[in-house]
């Protein structure tokens, strides 16, 4: 039987790999220049925020891997167009599934260090990294969906709330 941490964690990263792709599925319908059209967002666009996310989750992934990558560009374009991006972000969504669903329930409450992009030193409990790692991704995939709302319409933007996952999750536990 998984701990309370083991469960409480496995299910956001399964909920991270749902909304992203409500997400993606919603911006696979934009054309490519209102993508990269600068909004105002902090991350400029809409394509901006999605590589935003996507390098955040690699640094923090390396970090729990016991790599602690230096010199991050935070507002990098990895991908400049959309399909590498969401093919990008899939197979990332995958790695972090394997990586919380490997852990366990002893794992949570250890301590993790790891060093800042420009080398600080930082220990934090394993739970509280992983809050902020989801806590992160709710954050600018907000941001997205709203940058997609003011591309596409409030109609084209998707529901993406921890609730709407957990009702959809409970449908495959029924069957």
């Amino acid at each position: 039987m998984a701990g309370v941490y083991e469960d409480h964690f496995r299910m956001f990263a399964l909920y991270n790999r749902w909304a992203n792709a409500q997400l993606y599925k919603a911006v696979a319908t934009v054309p490519p220049e209102a993508l990269t059209q600068d909004r105002g967002a902090y991350f400029k666009s809409l394509l901006g925020t999605l590589n935003h996310l996507l390098v955040a989750d690699g640094m923090w992934l390396g970090r729990l891997q016991g790599n602690s990558p230096r010199g991050v560009r935070l507002d990098e374009i990895l991908h400049p167009t959309f399909e590498p991006l969401a093919a990008a972000r899939a197979a990332r969504d995958a790695d972090i599934i394997a990586h919380v669903h490997a852990l366990q329930e002893p794992q949570f409450t250890a301590p993790l260090t790891y060093a800042t992009t420009a080398g600080t030193a930082q220990t934090q409990k394993l739970h509280l990294v992983l809050a902020h790692v989801f806590n992160h991704q709710t954050h600018h995939r907000g941001q997205a969906h709203d940058l997609l709302c003011q591309i596409a319409g409030a109609e084209a933007v998707p529901v993406m709330d921890l609730l709407a996952y957990q009702r959809f999750a409970m449908k495959d536990d029924k069957a």
